[in-house]
């Protein structure tokens, strides 16, 4: 099995980790990136569509089918914006998505990158946390071939790629000692990539991924 694969949210920093290890993996022979704007990668078996209306994607509907993976790492924080906003952002805008691939592609894997603390009850106090439980609960019930959601906590970056939040450049120092005292929350980017990848060739006996998960299946084979 070849992974032909379709990535949002490339211009951010875990989306362009995850398209940096699938143009290195020999597992990975096609990826297609959705963005708004260029990614700035130019490589044998990508292909980059810009689209700006992530609400509507009929005009590039029939260049999304033929695909076995989608590997969703487009989000919005949730500081400064309010609770209908970032539910449209978040939930609307991703359930529209993934909607749109599981109708064109059924035997498509579904990695939904939500985050630490998100909250499977849908009922906790924290909103953000509210609104990407419900999504990952939605997203499974989707007739994709495997949905799994990523959970990472501190991610470090790789080396050399371009996109980082500002604050990673300051925070950096912590990775090595929290990974030793909590390796649960602390991932390499590196790991997640292929871990999508791993789930997609493999499969995986948990849908939700928490950072020992991702740890675990984060390993070149």
């Amino acid at each position: 099995m070849k992974i032909r694969a379709i990535i949002t949210g490339a211009t951010g920093m875990v989306g362009e980790g995850v398209l940096h290890e699938c143009l290195l993996s020999g597992d990975v022979e096609a990826v297609l990136v959705i963005n708004r704007k260029p990614c700035d990668v130019t490589h044998p078996k990508l292909k980059d569509i810009i689209h700006a209306d992530f609400f509507d994607f009929s005009p590039i509907r029939d260049q999304l089918s033929g695909y076995n993976a989608c590997y969703f790492c487009l989000g919005v924080s949730s500081v400064g914006m309010d609770k209908e906003t970032y539910y449209r952002m978040t939930y609307t805008l991703t359930m529209h998505v993934a909607e749109t691939l599981s109708r064109l592609n059924a035997d498509m894997t579904f990695c939904y990158v939500s985050g630490a603390g998100t909250d499977s009850t849908e009922k906790g106090r924290s909103n953000w946390a509210r609104v990407k439980g419900k999504t990952e609960n939605d997203l499974m019930k989707l007739p994709f071939k495997a949905v799994f959601a990523f959970r990472p906590g501190f991610i470090k970056r790789i080396k050399g790629l371009k996109r980082v939040h500002p604050l990673y450049k300051y925070i950096g120092w912590i990775y090595p000692v929290g990974r030793a005292l909590f390796p649960g929350g602390f991932a390499k980017l590196e790991e997640i990539g292929l871990a999508m990848i791993n789930v997609t060739l493999n499969g995986y006996q948990k849908k939700i991924l928490e950072g020992k998960d991702l740890i675990a299946l984060g390993k070149r084979v």
